[in-house]
């Protein structure tokens, strides 16, 4: 059976989040919280502790009043839960001279609600392109741009790849400010081993691109990490207990949020509950590793081979899974010509 964890909070979801307490009591203008975790890369200068003693500024206590240095901060932003914000990330966003956005509209909130106010752009897969070298001027004129994603972790299955690795091509600074990121936070709550992990994102749209690009992942030894929409969930976990076989798995789905859920179990009774169970909201699909076993049968191998021969000439297919599954690379090949309906001979699998 399938085990369900559904956690309901007292704090609000992404479209209207709670506040930290501190909030509450002082404003959000307040920049107070700020200065005692400000940008290491700060200009440093004077203060004092509660002590009332004179302290030195360090990179890692920045004094009031903080300015940031030029360069491109990869800014993460909570992922429902506005109070997960870090003290460094509200730093950056009140004090820099652009933040660059996946989507305006879903940033605004967030500095609504914190009370900052800065100009934005617009920086996401469409615009990218024709974006990039305008921002990467910027930086060169000295510019301090915030780069923020609709929630999480920016360049996380999200834009931006390409414009930090201009920007260091360029030799200009680019900082991490850490913090959300719905994957980890998944990857730590499932239960699944968190040693070794591979974060795959969202998997092909169409049954057959999906099973292939599956049956690539099948010998990787360490937790799968998937992101995938709630339409297509259910044929997704489908596919994956066909081409993965027996695993546990977990279903993680809106994090920090109100109706925070995470359902456990073998990835075939996964697949079960959500063919008959309609789901919403984000959801990330965690898979656990292979099992340490020997050789497939040749029912597994026969499985593999009719997703994978529609889209792979057999000589690739037969290596991907011979090599996925343990067994002798002649013998899956052999057995793909007998399933494609073609003849060969036992010397080109050598070849």
């Amino acid at each position: 059976m399938a085990r369900r964890q559904k956690k309901t909070r007292k704090h609000s979801s992404a479209a209207a989040p709670s506040l930290p307490p501190s909030a509450h009591r002082r404003g959000l203008t307040d920049a107070g919280p700020a200065e005692s975790n400000s940008d290491p890369r700060m200009r440093p200068g004077g203060g004092k502790s509660r002590a009332g003693l004179r302290t030195e500024a360090s990179e890692t206590n920045a004094m009031p009043d903080p300015v940031l240095s030029p360069g491109l901060y990869l800014t993460a932003t909570p992922i429902g839960n506005a109070a997960d914000i870090t003290l460094r990330a509200l730093n950056v966003l009140r004090n820099c001279d652009c933040i660059v956005a996946e989507d305006t509209r879903v940033t605004s909130r967030l500095l609504a609600l914190y009370g900052i106010s800065r100009p934005l752009l617009v920086y996401n897969d469409h615009n990218a392109a024709s974006m990039r070298g305008k921002l990467l001027e910027r930086l060169r004129q000295g510019a301090r741009l915030a780069l923020v994603s609709d929630a999480g972790t920016p360049l996380v299955s999200d834009p931006g790849h390409k414009l930090v690795r201009a920007a260091r091509e360029q030799g200009l600074p680019v900082f991490p400010v850490p913090g959300a990121s719905a994957a980890l936070a998944a990857l730590t709550i499932s239960g699944l081993p968190s040693d070794r992990f591979f974060f795959v994102g969202f998997l092909p749209p169409k049954s057959g691109e999906r099973r292939t690009a599956l049956a690539g992942l099948i010998e990787i030894p360490g937790t799968l990490i998937f992101f995938e929409t709630a339409p297509r969930l259910a044929d997704s976990l489908k596919d994956m207990a066909e081409i993965l076989g027996a695993r546990e798995a977990a279903i993680a789905r809106e994090l920090t949020k109100l109706h925070e859920e995470v359902r456990s179990g073998a990835l075939d009774e996964l697949a079960a509950y959500y063919a008959g169970t309609p789901s919403k909201g984000e959801i990330v699909v965690l898979v656990g590793p292979p099992s340490a076993q020997g050789p497939s049968d040749s029912t597994q191998i026969d499985a593999l081979l009719v997703q994978a021969l529609p889209f792979m000439p057999v000589k690739p297919a037969a290596t991907l899974i011979a090599q996925a599954t343990g067994s002798s690379r002649r013998e899956v090949y052999l057995r793909a010509l007998y399933l494609k309906g073609e003849k060969g001979s036992a010397g080109d699998a050598e070849a």
